[in-house]
C-alpha cells in the first residue's frame, strides 16, 4: 500500500508530520486547505481509520501505525479550542 505523509500546522503555528498507510488521507484532505480543529479531527480520525481497514482487508490486520497517528492527533486536539484552525500544508 502506499504510504502518505500530510503535514499540517497547528493553531500556535507548530508544524507535524502525520503518517497514512493508505492514500485514502486524499479523499479527506486537500494541502493548503485550512480547517477548524474539530473538522480537521473529524477528518483525520475518519481517514485514518478507513486507512486501518484498507491494511486489514489486504493483510488480515489493522495498522498500528494509522491507530496511533490517529491518538496522537486526538491528544494534540485536545490542546485547542474546536474553533481554532488546522491547516493542511501538504500531502506526499
Amino acid at each position: 500500500m502506499p504510504e502518505v505523509t500530510f503535514r499540517i500546522r497547528w493553531p500556535d503555528g507548530t508544524e507535524e508530520a502525520c503518517y497514512s498507510p493508505s492514500t485514502v488521507i486524499h479523499d479527506h484532505l486537500t494541502a493548503g486547505q485550512t480547517y477548524s480543529v474539530a473538522d480537521f479531527h473529524d477528518r483525520a480520525r475518519t481517514a485514518l481509520d478507513l486507512a486501518a481497514e484498507r491494511v486489514a482487508a489486504k493483510y488480515g490486520f489493522r495498522c498500528s501505525s494509522a491507530d496511533a497517528q490517529a491518538a496522537q492527533i486526538a491528544a494534540r486536539v485536545a490542546r485547542y479550542q474546536p474553533q481554532e484552525h488546522v491547516t493542511c500544508l501538504s500531502i506526499r
